[in-house]
């Protein structure tokens, strides 16, 4: 099978086409045929940080963690799927998994679902991997209809998502941009949009909630941005992240009495544990999708398999909003 691998890992690290042999299913693994592979941010710091991240494949790697593609063979074990089915998941492309970057992948079951209906290959390979973290940081946050939630970049690849997400659980979704497209997706998405360059944390808690602060803020963009978070949240509000590589004084959250809640769903691909649970969220969100709740944002621009390296160097460009969407057929 044609694959495209990396040799080497760092700033001048390219992919290359090369032939591999095609996996073999085994049991408790669906084999499938690649159809789409979306590029994520994590892919990038892989491919840029090598052995200094914990997660990275041994070289030579075959990248790309999220895919859609069609089920070519079943392994003994596996019961809800059937050769000939179209799948959607995040299942590979760090530590021993095979990544999505190739004709064929091998996936535990375990982390795939059947895609949405109304979604193309293409769309449904940009949403396993947001999808599964925004999803995951709004039900640890314990979102209810009426709450008042607050997404920072609700622009890019989760925040998009997530702001999508609470509105279809009922809540009233605020979101933070720069810039006039960011803005336009944020108000296209369903949420009231803020301008973090020219509106001040305090100036919009007091706006949007009468000076009570937001019932779940959702931060996307992370680092020092945690305390614009901690801030907009209201008293015994709840924190979710996605970027919290950071060191922070807690002291505002420990008198606010905030809930943080740190998501970094590669743990069941890393330590296969309650792998089952991805599934069950990849089901739910295409029945989401399927009810028109949510719909991914592409990037304008599409990528085929020989343009991966175009690919990786449009999102980390920072030039590109919605996701990035290499096509392998």
């Amino acid at each position: 099978m044609k694959a495209m691998i990396l040799k080497t890992y760092g700033d001048n690290s390219v992919f290359e086409s090369n032939e591999q042999v095609k996996p073999t299913v085994t049991a408790g693994n669906l084999l499938v045929k690649v159809a789409a592979s979306s590029v994520n941010t994590v892919d990038t710091m892989i491919k840029l940080m090598g052995p200094d991240l914990p997660l990275s494949p041994a070289l030579p790697a075959i990248l790309g963690m999220d895919f859609a593609g069609v089920v070519e063979a079943v392994g003994e074990g596996v019961e809800n799927f059937q050769v000939g089915d179209e799948v959607y998941g995040c299942a590979g492309g760090l530590a021993d998994l095979q990544g999505a970057l190739a004709e064929f992948m091998l996936a535990d079951a375990n982390l795939v679902a059947l895609k949405p209906k109304n979604l193309s290959m293409r769309e449904a390979a940009a949403l396993p991997l947001v999808g599964i973290t925004a999803y995951e940081g709004l039900m640890r946050a314990q979102i209810q209809a009426g709450q008042k939630v607050l997404v920072h970049g609700g622009s890019g690849g989760v925040g998009h998502v997530a702001l999508q997400l609470a509105n279809y659980f009922g809540a009233d979704v605020y979101s933070t941009g720069g810039g006039d497209n960011q803005l336009g997706l944020i108000e296209k998405l369903g949420a009231k949009a803020i301008n973090y360059q020219t509106e001040s944390v305090a100036d919009y808690v007091e706006q949007y909630t009468q000076g009570a602060g937001f019932d779940i803020v959702y931060d996307s963009v992370g680092g020092m941005n945690m305390l614009n978070s901690f801030e907009a949240a209201a008293l015994n509000g709840h924190v979710a992240s996605t970027v919290s590589m950071v060191d922070l004084d807690l002291t505002l959250a420990h008198f606010k009495g905030l809930s943080l809640h740190v998501v970094f769903m590669l743990i069941p691909m890393l330590h296969n544990y309650k792998r089952q649970d991805h599934a069950e969220v990849l089901s739910s969100l295409a029945k989401i999708v399927e009810e028109g709740g949510l719909t991914p944002v592409l990037d304008e621009n599409r990528y085929g398999f020989d343009q991966v390296n175009d690919a990786y160097a449009r999102l980390t460009s920072g030039e590109g909003m919605g996701k990035v969407v290499v096509e392998i057929e």
